[in-house]
């Protein structure tokens, strides 16, 4: 669609130099008016506080009311809440106690938002980095999941740096999930994390090749299909998705990881499609949301009108170092005037380049997702000459 320029900003190029850019006014979308026919999750961040005196490399410091906020402007969109996910920079500057602190305070503010719905990570991070006896990971993971049950919380059993550094065969991680799994009270979301999210969580599954950690995978899910409710994958390979979701036990949901290719793996095929739990839908909740509604209504072309453009934005959010992705997701935030800052906890403020954001503000211009774009420029031009870019 046709969308009208209305002011200019002058943005880096590649080149070095400063060029005009012309903004356009923002797509507008309504929000839904019946439920998705997908499962959705968006994975949230956390809002920073800037005049904490904590110092940011060492503990967390969170402002409460704008991080449960964006809870609320996600949840009014539609969407579950997948809480104190590595969205929510959990093991990149968030740790436990304050992970715990954050689920117990979006749980509260769950309970006090009709139709709200939240599921919450639960791992090992609070062992101190580096192998351990396999019973003591199981019991980090017992700790964890306990937690977030005795508040109420459902949980996302996320993958663990503590097992992946001290399992010494496949066996090793059936012999933790077997454990976890026979003892939660309601079925879980199991996130396998690739290594381009985290490093520290190659060879996850027991296995370099994803193919053969697909196959252990998929064994333990058979074995404990009643305590999964579905399993979210982040290779960013839509084939490997694909292959995995065809395999699952009857009953067990693939939930989309893949920030690179949702969009056709939402919509299906013949053969099934995937429900979702994505990062990139705390940036583009609007649009995801609006896209996701024309889906449920049948109206594919409007689907696939409103997410072509994200698909780009969500590219280049998640681009290599991949990790690094939240930056861009509390960035986009900042500039629609979600957070009165672009500070983030750990500092990851700093984590992605100059000319890195200039193209995500272009982005999210083509995507019509600049809401207002009078305050984006001007939190655009005041960022640019901070860093002596004016």
């Amino acid at each position: 669609m046709k969308r009208d320029a209305v002011l200019t900003i002058r943005l880096p190029a590649a080149d070095g130099r400063m060029q005009e850019f012309a903004v356009h006014e923002p797509r507008r979308f309504a929000k839904p008016a019946r439920p998705f026919t997908r499962v959705a999750f968006a994975a949230a961040h956390v809002v920073a506080d800037p005049l904490s005196t904590k110092e940011p490399w060492l503990e967390p410091a969170i402002h409460w009311e704008a991080t449960l906020a964006y809870r609320r402007h996600l949840w009014s969109w539609g969407f579950a809440v997948a809480e104190a996910m590595d969205t929510a920079q959990r093991g990149m500057g968030l740790d436990w106690p304050a992970s715990l602190e954050l689920i117990a305070r979006s749980l509260a503010e769950a309970k006090r938002t009709p139709g709200a719905r939240i599921a919450c990570g639960a791992g090992t991070d609070h062992l101190a980095p580096g192998p351990h006896p396999i019973e003591r990971i199981v019991a980090a993971y017992e700790e964890q999941c306990e937690a977030i049950e005795r508040l109420g919380g459902r949980i996302i059993l996320m993958a663990s740096r503590a097992l992946a550094a001290s399992a010494r065969s496949p066996d090793d991680y059936a012999r933790v999930y077997d454990r976890i799994l026979a003892r939660v009270r309601e079925p879980v979301i199991i996130h396998w994390l690739g290594e381009m999210f985290d490093p520290a969580l190659a060879g996850y599954w027991g296995a370099a090749d994803h193919g053969a950690a697909m196959e252990v995978c998929l064994d333990i899910i058979r074995r404990n299909a009643a305590k999964v409710d579905g399993i979210k994958i982040s290779l960013l390979d839509k084939e490997k998705e694909i292959v995995m979701r065809r395999r699952l036990p009857a009953g067990v949901r693939m939930y989309t990881g893949d920030d690179f290719n949702f969009a056709e793996l939402i919509e299906g095929d013949a053969e099934g499609h995937s429900d979702a739990l994505l990062g990139i839908f705390d940036a583009i909740a609007p649009a995801a949301s609006a896209a996701l509604s024309a889906l449920a209504a049948g109206d594919r072309a409007t689907y696939h009108d409103i997410l072509a453009p994200t698909v780009p934005l969500s590219r280049h959010v998640f681009c290599a170092p991949t990790r690094f992705y939240k930056t861009g997701v509390v960035f986009l935030a900042w500039l629609n005037g979600h957070q009165d800052h672009f500070v983030m906890v750990g500092g990851q403020q700093s984590a992605r380049h100059i000319l890195h954001f200039a193209e995500l503000f272009r982005l999210a211009d083509r995507a019509g997702l600049l809401a207002d774009p009078e305050l984006a420029c001007a939190r655009m031009r005041q960022w640019l000459a901070v860093h002596g870019l004016a």
